[in-house]
């Protein structure tokens, strides 16, 4: 995973002491050689740092569906890795857990400009998907009215190959520009398993602390996936060496590429007043 940036001693706390490798911060030569990715080019001009949000260990977004409106609580979407919790385990879903997490919300040439606060993770997975949807106690219009921001839009249909994208991200402020370049059957890592990832075009070389970020379409200024994750060693299915499985079972390994989880498919699960349904129609999201 493109792992948050939690100490040793935070991880293990949260999460238990085998599990500490997977999100302990990359040491510092490392991650300086890998935080030498390209940035924002000319195609990106359009995309800015407005709505994204920087999380105490990751990247994220406030988000709203089409059918969203002003009076509703805000949603801040996010990776399921990077929830205060820890990460879920396979085949557990999170939903309706308070929080009182904080991020910090950013304008579009990426200064932090106030404070929103979650209630708590309306959901939270990494079954199937790698997200987290927090709901904060701001509502849209009150973000707009004291900021000047407007959410994101939540993009409703599949993200088409070849896609011009910008990975956003709050945590670092900093962009990443590349393409779709394809989709990916089923992206093994560890114990995790997600269906119909996302594949960058190498262009896309994120880092620890840019899990969560929102990845834009360029042409649309709408979000089509969340960023999660990328092969960093060249080991087969292992953590932070996610593979590729296709329809046949055959595996493939790409080193030093990254992916993001799709979107669209939780814009059903979003009903009135911002409330996650997973009963609704359309909403293909795990259940608990």
């Amino acid at each position: 995973m493109n792992k948050p940036l939690v100490g040793a001693f935070l991880a293990a706390l949260l999460l238990g002491a085998g599990a500490a490798p997977v999100v302990a911060a990359e040491p510092a030569q490392r991650a300086q050689a890998r935080e030498a990715a390209p940035v924002a080019g000319p195609t990106a001009k359009a995309v800015t740092f407005a709505g994204t949000v920087a999380l105490s260990n990751c990247s994220g977004s406030v988000v709203r569906s089409p059918d969203s409106a002003p009076t509703d609580p805000a949603l801040v979407l996010s990776n399921g890795h990077c929830l205060e919790s820890g990460f879920p385990g396979p085949g557990e879903v999170v939903v309706d857990q308070p929080s009182s997490r904080s991020f910090t919300l950013l304008d579009a040439s990426g200064d932090g400009v106030g404070t929103l606060r979650a209630s708590k993770v309306a959901y939270g997975t990494m079954t199937d998907t790698d997200l987290s949807l927090y709901e904060t106690t701001s509502t849209y219009q009150q973000i707009e009215d004291r900021y000047g921001i407007r959410a994101l839009e939540l993009e409703t249909a599949h993200p088409k190959e070849g896609a011009a994208i910008t990975v956003a991200s709050g945590y670092w402020k900093r962009t990443y520009s590349c393409d779709i370049d394809g989709f990916v059957h089923r992206l093994k890592e560890g114990r995790w398993t997600w269906k119909d990832s996302v594949r960058y075009t190498p262009e896309c070389r994120t880092i620890g602390g840019t899990s969560g970020s929102p990845v834009i379409d360029d042409a649309t200024g709408k979000v089509v996936a969340v960023n999660n994750t990328g092969n960093e060693s060249g080991r087969r299915c292992t953590d932070n060496n996610p593979c590729e499985v296709d329809e046949n079972g055959e595996v493939t390994v790409r080193e030093g590429i990254n992916y993001a989880q799709q979107t669209y498919t939780m814009v059903p699960c979003i009903g009135a007043g911002s409330t996650i349904d997973l009963d609704r129609e359309g909403c293909a999201l795990p259940k608990p």
